[in-house]
């Protein structure tokens, strides 16, 4: 494939570079001009690492219905750009108004470890008729994930599954759970860092920054406009404090800190959860819903009268005190646990409307394990949660690599304490402060303990996450988030010095699509760069125990209906404006944002 030359200006910084010249702090402060802060500048060395790399040639072929395909090689190392290479799939529609086009929108919908290709193809079903009209829509499959050449920590699915075989609970609870799930996440770190080298070590959020700029240039933009999901508000934060003069707009809806992401410093010793404390967020939803079901009522939420948070309690203790058994339609008679019980709930929460599926699916338990009901009524109930279970399953996938995708980004981004026999105690802890989700979201990153996750990055970014950028950001955060606690959101925008906050009262995980007004703001800014009035708060659409609004109606394909929520609202059609799922499912519950 020809290459075009290096220009002469990154001839002449490589030339300066190679001669021993230094990054001074200079090179990364922002300038003053006329008495006014512009803007931080991309380092001398950042600068030299992606542009030296030549423009690659888009080689773009049809491959479905109306998007474009394309791959291409980019190195493994950018400090050896002409050494081994990785290839990075990416997929493209191109803007329905190509006279008005604005340029190219890079989407990453989170994880990490979800490929951005299937987003872009969904993106007629989730983004604004004005940007699908402006912007050409990109997804790059990060390095390692996806179509891009992908992670494999494995030699075969039987390794593989060997190795998997304490994970298969949502988290662990009892001791042996817990033994089995150490020993497994030993397995998996010790093994993406040998039969999972070299990319396992060259995934960071670093690397994929530098691949999205390199492919900025690629598809003729000077300057980037991207819009990050969950996890992707993390590479977005990347991207502006790597490239600050770079940025022509950057989204961030779902916010993690990225300080808190990587660790490490004033957070000494403390795991990820810990820092970012996304069960915090996980419980806060829960715990309104069931205060909101105490005032609604018996008609619309069957947890009510009384107290529900009580009730919801009962229905956990009677569930840790053993499982139930459930005979699911075409699969059999499967344990119904405490912990997949939690699992459902938190992949519930993710979309706004599944209030009452919570509600439903906890007083089928109460029911089934009441020691005072008929045999007939536990049966009814048995059968109930059969026929959820049955529709709540996921496809088997001959090796999925989802799990170990992304591992090799939050592993190798971030600090993670090195003991993992010190998981089960830091769970404890987390389920104290946060109930019911602290040890879920606590054990997920129980595969990247130090000791065992031994490969690194040495090019990975740690910060500083404060860099003021060429345009300013926006940083959206809604306040009932299960994954990304909103407060995370208010840290990113005062760490930013050029962004701005807008949040809303919406349910479920990130907001683009649950509110009008947080929809209308989103697409203003990346169009015109239009920034909301500060201070703005807006109004969820999809509110607990209330009529979902028509533009929000959904066929539930990906979560299914319970017998209680079939009787609420009709939901036909397809969302025109429902963000993508941002967390991947690699085991038994969402492991990532």
């Amino acid at each position: 494939m020809p290459r075009p030359a290096r220009t002469l200006a990154a001839a002449a910084i490589t030339g300066v570079l190679l001669a021993g010249m230094a990054v001074t702090p200079a090179a990364a402060a922002p300038i003053a001009i006329g008495g006014a802060t512009v803007s931080h500048r991309t380092s001398i060395k950042e600068s030299l690492r992606v542009d030296r790399v030549p423009t690659p040639e888009m080689n773009w072929a049809e491959c479905d219905e109306g998007a474009e395909c394309a791959t291409v090689d980019l190195p493994l190392d950018y400090d050896d750009p002409k050494g081994p290479t990785t290839q990075v799939a990416v997929v493209r529609v191109k803007a329905r108004d190509q006279k008005r086009r604005i340029g190219s929108l890079f989407i990453n919908p989170g994880g990490p470890g979800v490929p951005a290709s299937a987003t872009v193809l969904a993106a007629p079903y989730f983004l604004s008729d004005v940007l699908l009209e402006r912007f050409d829509i990109v997804g790059m499959d990060p390095r390692g994930v996806g179509a891009s050449n992908p992670i494999r920590c494995f030699r075969s699915v039987e390794e593989q599954a060997r190795a998997y075989e304490g994970l298969t609970v949502a988290f662990p609870y009892t001791r042996a759970e817990e033994k089995a799930y150490v020993a497994s996440s030993v397995a998996v770190g010790r093994a993406c860092s040998t039969t999972g080298r070299p990319i396992s070590g060259a995934m960071s959020t670093a690397q994929v920054a530098r691949d999205m700029d390199v492919l900025r240039r690629a598809v003729g933009d000077k300057k980037l406009t991207y819009l990050g999901y969950s996890y992707g508000s993390i590479l977005g934060q990347y991207y502006a404090n790597m490239f600050p003069d770079r940025v022509r707009a950057v989204a961030i809806d779902g916010v993690l800190d990225a300080t808190a992401w990587v660790g490490g410093g004033k957070y000494g010793d403390v795991d990820q959860e810990s820092r970012m404390r996304s069960a915090q967020g996980a419980y806060k939803a829960l715990s309104e819903i069931l205060k909101r079901c105490r005032t609604v009522g018996a008609d619309l939420c069957p947890l009510a009268p009384g107290d529900p948070a009580a009730k919801f309690e009962l229905a956990m203790q009677r569930l840790k005190a053993g499982p139930v058994v459930i005979d699911v339609p075409y699969l059999g008679p499967r344990p119904f646990t405490y912990t997949s019980f939690i699992g459902y709930v938190l992949r519930l929460l993710y979309y706004p409307w599944n209030d009452g599926d919570i509600m439903w699916l906890t007083a089928e338990v109460l029911r089934l394990t009441d020691p005072t009901a008929s045999e007939a009524d536990r049966e009814q109930a048995r059968a109930a949660l059969g026929r959820w279970l049955a529709q709540a399953r996921f496809d088997d996938i001959p090796y999925d690599n989802m799990q170990e995708a992304f591992l090799g980004v939050d592993c190798t981004d971030a600090n993670h304490p090195k003991d993992i026999a010190s998981w089960p105690a830091r769970a404890a802890r987390a389920d104290k402060r946060d109930p019911y989700f602290g040890r879920l979201w606590t054990w997920t990153n129980a595969l990247c303990a130090r000791g065992s996750w031994t490969v690194r990055d040495e090019d990975r970014f740690t910060g500083p996450f404060d860099r003021r950028t060429a345009n300013p950001v926006l940083v959206v955060g809604n306040y009932w988030d299960p994954a990304t606690n909103f407060n995370l959101a208010v840290s990113t925008s005062k760490l930013l010095p050029n962004s701005r906050l807008l949040s809303s009262d919406s349910w479920g995980h990130t907001a683009y699509g649950t509110s009008a007004c947080v929809t209308d703001a989103m697409d203003a800014y990346l169009l015109r760069l239009t920034l909301p009035r500060k201070g703005t708060v807006c109004k969820g659409d999809i509110q607990p125990f209330q009529e979902v609004p028509e533009f929000a109606a959904t066929t539930r394909a990906e979560v299914p209906s319970s017998d209680m929520a079939a009787q609420r609202a009709p939901r036909p059609g397809a969302p025109k404006q429902l963000p993508p799922v941002m967390a991947p499912l690699p085991v038994a519950t969402p492991a990532g944002r």
